[in-house]
């Protein structure tokens, strides 16, 4: 049996080494739809590293050694605050909890002081967050108008001229009408794309964890006319530029992989255009508009979760809470 002590030396380079192997994947909750073990993608294993990270630097800062970690000091570390301010969020706080709780599950630790403490704490009374934001549907309306660029059927420069700024646009308006997240659109398939249209004009978007983060469900949703008529014609200004490689919005013409920088600065400036608060203004809050309006429309939690590929209904539930922020004054 493993203890926690091999941890004490340096635990930031035992959780690197352990993030890297099979026994994390051991200790998650889900798997793939095929029964097999979900292994971390690099992107997840940065985001991990960078939580531990602060983790370690706390408890150094408090002179406790990792296998003297009890449920009392996490619940000291998720609640630290700032200007009393919390430093950490309810749902960030639950994920460090989750990361450490595999930690001293994979290390034997019993009682496992992570686990304690999500069970000490009750979810529904930790200080509520800020609601996320949404937009209304003027807002949302402005933010397609301020959009980059026109539709590629409708250019009138040379054949592939300002292309990029086609296919910012073209993603963006994914993102709203799909409900994707930023990494989703980024890692967007060809083949994850409908080649037949319904009835009503819309394209089924088949979402795969294949080339995005591995937070990523494999779901289904509806791209209504308005976005499937932008994502057709810049597929096919994309197939006539020769483009290799199957990611829908490539960052050059070689077709690699745009970065998510890149596409919240793009964001940045749509929002900006349309003279709405940059805070919070990017693919989340696209999302965010894209959910509450199906709940909106008469969709039930557990039919949105399935939509937007979330693993429990509650999260799809939260989206009722959002709140549309008001345009900041001229």
């Amino acid at each position: 049996m493993h203890t926690s002590t091999s941890w004490d030396a340096d635990p930031v380079k035992s959780f690197k080494a352990f993030i890297s192997t099979t026994a994390f994947a051991e200790t998650g909750r889900r798997q793939r739809a095929d029964g097999t073990l979900r292994v971390l993608s690099a992107e997840s294993a940065k985001i991990y590293l960078f939580m531990f990270n602060n983790l370690a630097g706390w408890l150094q800062e408090q002179r406790i050694t990792f296998s003297r970690v009890t449920q009392a000091d996490l619940l000291r570390f998720i609640g630290r605050t700032v200007k009393g301010k919390r430093v950490l969020n309810s749902k960030i706080a639950y994920r460090y909890l989750r990361l450490l709780e595999r930690c001293y599950e994979h290390l034997g630790v019993v009682p496992n002081p992570a686990q304690e403490a999500i069970l000490g704490i009750d979810r529904a009374h930790i200080a509520k967050d800020e609601a996320g934001r949404t937009l209304s549907e003027d807002q949302l309306q402005r933010f397609f108008a301020a959009l980059p660029a026109e539709a590629p059927r409708k250019r009138r420069n040379t054949p592939f001229d300002g292309w990029k700024r086609r296919r910012d646009r073209a993603m963006q308006v994914v993102i709203a009408l799909a409900g994707l997240k930023v990494t989703e659109a980024v890692g967007l398939l060809t083949t994850e794309v409908g080649r037949q249209a319904s009835i009503d004009g819309a394209l089924v978007l088949t979402i795969t964890p294949e080339e995005k983060l591995d937070t990523s469900h494999e779901h289904e949703v509806a791209l209504p006319r308005e976005g499937a008529d932008e994502l057709r014609a810049w597929l096919e200004e994309r197939e006539t530029m020769a483009i290799p490689g199957e990611l829908v919005f490539p960052a050059n013409l070689t077709g690699a992989r745009m970065t998510r920088k890149t596409v919240y600065m793009q964001m940045r400036a749509t929002f900006e255009r349309a003279g709405m608060d940059l805070s919070r203004s990017g693919g989340r809050t696209l999302r965010n508009t894209f959910a509450k309006r199906q709940l909106d429309q008469g969709a039930s939690p557990d039919e949105l979760k399935d939509v937007l590929g979330l693993a429990l209904e509650r999260s799809a539930a939260d989206y009722k809470l959002t709140r549309v922020k008001p345009d900041p004054e001229a």
